[in-house]
């Protein structure tokens, strides 16, 4: 969350962000098989570059860069020791102002993992 790794359990966002309020959030869904050679993201550069897109699309700018959100998801996979997952990065805009206008509102990122057992020959 926001460049930290964050227990399942502890990651919390505030009541009053605005992606509660309005929804104000775009995500990916993305996949992580097993393989021979080891866990391998399907098509990881252009999940993170269609997120990008629609973050800009909604007026986000990320403080992260695009390889950075990479690099976070490999080490959410890592940290997690799992050979297959789903994989689901969300930018969204955090407590700021209230109101329909979501510019006065940070802009957050997450990547959340689930397991999954799915695997593929390589």
């Amino acid at each position: 969350m926001s460049g930290t790794l964050v227990p399942w359990d502890d990651a919390r966002i505030h009541i009053g962000s605005h992606v509660i309020h309005y929804g104000s959030a775009v995500f990916e869904g993305i996949r992580c098989y097993k393989t021979p050679k080891g866990p391998a993201v399907f098509r990881l550069d252009a999940h993170t570059e269609r997120l990008f897109n629609s973050a800009k699309i909604y007026w986000m700018e990320p403080a992260f860069s695009p390889a950075q959100v990479d690099a976070a998801i490999l080490e959410t996979i890592r940290a997690n020791k799992l050979d297959a997952c789903y994989i689901r990065p969300v930018v969204y805009r955090g407590a700021g102002q209230l109101g329909v206008n979501p510019l006065g509102s940070p802009v957050e990122v997450a990547v959340t993992i689930e397991r999954t057992g799915r695997s593929m020959s390589a």
